[in-house]
């Protein structure tokens, strides 16, 4: 399946014009991201958190199979797994969650949890590209919506709280310093873009 990737120009938020995904390129990206993302916590729920992470790869898989320069995309979504493996573990060692599935060593986050951090890298450069240069709207988005996805995930039984606002305060800490992170990051490392400079 082909699909345009950009549309025409728009202002961006510093001046300047930039390059926008097609909306049929964003739907399809926020599709294979919703879906995926619904597996792998469904898959953690009922034991099954390999076959939830496969549906990630096979996302990131076809993300980069459309990509321009599909190494770009590569290097953006092991960077956003490095950092989710750092910041999962962290909260691993709180003790303030805890997950029924996917944890080879308890010490460690689930691997399937690591890979959505893969999974939101296909999305920085389409879906989510009108975050860049809006670094204190982002911070604030993410703290919000981060912790909510987490809670998401817990209500379909993905994971459990173990001590609720202690969990939810650090994971809104977490997220605020996070997506703009990996906004810059997905600047630095944009296989999307036509034209894009190359890292």
């Amino acid at each position: 399946m082909t699909l345009p990737l950009f549309a025409d120009a728009r202002p961006g938020p510093q001046g300047g014009r930039i390059a926008q995904p097609t909306r049929a390129r964003q739907v399809a990206n926020f599709v294979v991201f919703q879906s995926a993302w619904f597996a792998a916590v469904l898959g953690a729920a009922h034991d099954a958190p390999l076959l939830g992470t496969l549906c990630i790869v096979g996302a990131v898989a076809w993300h980069v199979g459309i990509s321009e320069r599909p190494w770009q995309e590569v290097k953006l979504v092991a960077a956003a797994c490095a950092m989710g493996f750092v910041l999962e573990t962290f909260m691993t060692w709180q003790g303030n969650v805890r997950f029924p599935s996917g944890q080879p060593d308890p010490r460690l986050p689930p691997y399937w949890m690591v890979a959505l951090w893969g999974l939101l890298a296909i999305a920085l450069n389409v879906t989510l590209r009108w975050m860049r240069g809006r670094w204190w709207l982002t911070a604030m988005l993410a703290a919000v919506a981060g912790p909510a996805a987490f809670a998401s995930g817990v209500r379909l039984g993905g994971a459990q709280f173990v001590h609720m606002l202690a969990a939810l305060v650090t994971l809104a800490a977490i997220w605020a310093v996070a997506m703009p992170a990996l906004v810059w990051l997905s600047m630095r490392f944009d296989g999307v873009a036509p034209g894009a400079r190359r890292a």
